[in-house]
């Protein structure tokens, strides 16, 4: 039988607890709920709040079938707000906002990872934050990629930006930037910009182009998820890996020590102690105060 409890009001069907997601690790779903509820709802809520969630979804766990959606999903229920997103065509579509904790158990009872667009629901296009999606080519690791976020913090500060920096969850990592709201076109060109700079800067490094064949030993840097359209991981995020990772938070010191690829991996068992540890160290993303313009 399918228990039945209350988060906040709502009453939500919690199914398959004991189902294990994670063979590597034994984890299961009651235990995947329990990081959400326990741990990281309320930093990940705040970084869900007012943007279009977009669902990645491995109800099998990640050797299972994964499939992608922007829509919200069958039986969604009445409660969970919908933003009506512009998308294709001019056309408007729904989209799931994960304001509470009760939208937010409901939607990892489906076994999701979350992704959002740089831009909020009442803002479309407008994007109030900028990234690079630093995804290593083998061998290069996650190890090179904090050398090329290093660039990255230095010519962003050059030009007046605060950076932070999360691990992808995979085996990249990301640099993120608080921005007085700019179109996503603005900000798109302006991260292609640094992109082909950071190339030309440390060519035995970095690619900007997405070509597979450039990329081995190269650290890709993605600028194009700036687009209104793309989306990318949400901070705290668990990943559909073959451990339960996260898309951890890092501070600057962590990536300047950065020797070992091991040491940027974060499971959802990691994240209670550092959240205690550091707070978030993404909040300052969400602070109106951080935010600086484009250039």
């Amino acid at each position: 039988m399918t228990p039945i409890t209350e988060v906040e009001g709502r009453r939500l069907a919690l199914s398959n607890l004991d189902k294990v997601l994670y063979p590597a690790t034994g984890t299961t779903k009651g235990e995947v709920l329990h990081y959400y509820a326990a741990t990281a709802a309320g930093a990940l809520l705040a970084h869900l709040c007012n943007r279009p969630v977009s669902f990645l979804r491995y109800p099998d766990g990640p050797d299972g079938q994964r499939f992608f959606t922007k829509n919200p999903p069958p039986g969604t229920p009445s409660w969970v707000r919908i933003a009506e997103v512009p998308r294709r065509m001019a056309q408007q579509a729904g989209q799931v906002l994960i304001q509470d904790l009760a939208s937010l158990m409901w939607a990892a009872n489906l076994v999701v990872e979350f992704h959002t667009p740089q831009w909020q629901a009442d803002s479309p296009g407008i994007a109030d934050r900028m990234v690079f999606d630093l995804d290593p080519g083998a061998p290069a690791t996650v190890v090179e990629c904090c050398a090329v976020a290093l660039w990255l913090r230095d010519r962003l500060a050059a030009d007046g930006l605060l950076a932070y920096g999360k691990t992808s969850g995979s085996k990249g990592l990301h640099v993120l930037v608080p921005l007085e709201p700019a179109s996503s076109d603005r900000v798109s060109a302006y991260a292609k910009q640094l992109a082909v700079e950071a190339e030309r800067d440390l060519p035995e490094l970095v690619v900007h182009r997405m070509t597979r064949a450039l990329r081995p030993g190269k650290v890709f840097v993605d600028f194009s998820q700036n687009a209104a359209a793309k989306t990318t991981a949400t901070p705290y995020t668990l990943r559909a890996r073959a451990e339960p990772t996260v898309s951890a938070p890092v501070a600057w010191a962590e990536i300047e020590d950065c020797r070992s690829p091991a040491e940027l991996v974060f499971l959802a068992d990691d994240m209670a102690g550092r959240l205690e540890r550091y707070g978030d160290l993404l909040g300052p993303l969400i602070n109106p105060n951080r935010a600086r313009p484009l250039p």
